[in-house]
């Protein structure tokens, strides 16, 4: 820009929207004071506002002073009294008034500046917001942070509560099986104590069966008598006999084996009878352990007199009963 160059404002983007808008703005203006005109008859009162940008602009720089040559003195023809001196005066510089904002580029840039605020807010509030939910997330993770530790420690203490459980039971069962080892080594010896008793009294009793018997033998095959009178009473019964007696009695006996019962534990009775078959007298020479066993073969043995003769035609004497529980 030189000295010829009048100063121009620099056209501002935007400028034909600009100017649609002042447009209206006036018709809607001219159009407002019209219907008041017309409603009203008070004049309205003028109101005069200054609008200036705010963005500064510097001034136009002032014109130089026109030089004007001095004009050549002319011959003097006649000494003439000289005139006075016209002075002229310096033409005064020409001073711009600084341009005045148009109203349309002054609602353009205060509309400029409302966008730039309200940009500047809501970017002011995003910022908020992201603090916000960053601090909330932060919070969240330490919260998860805290309940994840509490779980874990009570999974730890869960799963040391189970481990101590699983000893206790542990140790539990390894008692229980040396109790039940001791109990199953006890029970084997007392059935082997058991079994070997009752192998010795089968033993004694097979001796005694066999000494009775002898007896016997020698009381009918011993001397006393022609042998030709005839014998009211037969002596011992022996074992074809005693066998035959023995299962009418047990036909009678009412007993019911307990369970658990060790063994076969006998019980012996010495029976006593008369020429008629019936009982003279009843003798426990051994029990079996049991005392209902032993009452039920005594109420056996009485249930089934008279007794038969034996094949010698006479009742013997006396018999021996031998029973066993397990038997029946």
């Amino acid at each position: 820009m030189n000295d010829s160059t009048p100063y121009t404002v620099p056209k501002e983007p935007g400028r034909w929207r600009a100017l649609t808008f002042a447009a209206l703005v006036h018709l809607a203006l001219l159009a407002f004071f019209w219907i008041g005109i017309r409603w009203q008859n008070e004049v309205p009162t003028t109101i005069e506002a200054e609008v200036w940008s705010p963005q500064p602009r510097e001034a136009a720089p002032q014109p130089e002073p026109v030089r004007t040559e001095e004009a050549k003195p002319e011959p003097k023809p006649e000494p003439k009294p000289e005139p006075p001196p016209v002075v002229r005066e310096a033409p005064k510089p020409k001073v711009e008034e600084p341009p005045v904002a148009k109203p349309d580029i002054a609602l353009e840039q205060e509309k400029k500046r409302k966008a730039e605020e309200k940009r500047r807010q809501e970017q002011e509030e995003k910022e908020k917001l992201a603090k916000e939910k960053k601090r909330r997330e932060e919070e969240e993770k330490e919260k998860l942070a805290k309940e994840k530790e509490r779980r874990e420690a009570e999974e730890k203490l869960v799963k040391e509560k189970k481990r101590q459980e699983e000893e206790k039971l542990a140790k539990l069962k390894q008692q229980e099986d040396a109790k039940k080892l001791e109990k199953e080594k006890a029970d084997k010896a007392k059935k082997e104590a058991a079994e070997k008793k009752r192998k010795q009294e089968e033993e004694a009793d097979a001796k005694l069966a066999a000494k009775m018997r002898d007896e016997d033998m020698r009381r009918i095959t011993g001397a006393g008598g022609s042998g030709d009178a005839p014998k009211a009473q037969g002596g011992r019964a022996d074992g074809a006999y005693s066998q035959r007696i023995a299962a009418k009695i047990r036909s009678n006996i009412a007993f019911i084996v307990p369970e658990g019962l060790s063994g076969n534990p006998p019980v012996e009775y010495e029976v006593r009878l008369l020429p008629d078959g019936s009982i003279a007298g009843l003798r426990k020479l051994r029990s079996s352990g049991v005392p209902g066993f032993d009452e039920a073969v005594a109420r056996a043995i009485e249930r089934s007199q008279p007794y038969p003769k034996d094949s010698s035609g006479s009742v013997p004497s006396s018999f021996l009963g031998i029973h066993k529980p397990k038997d029946q």
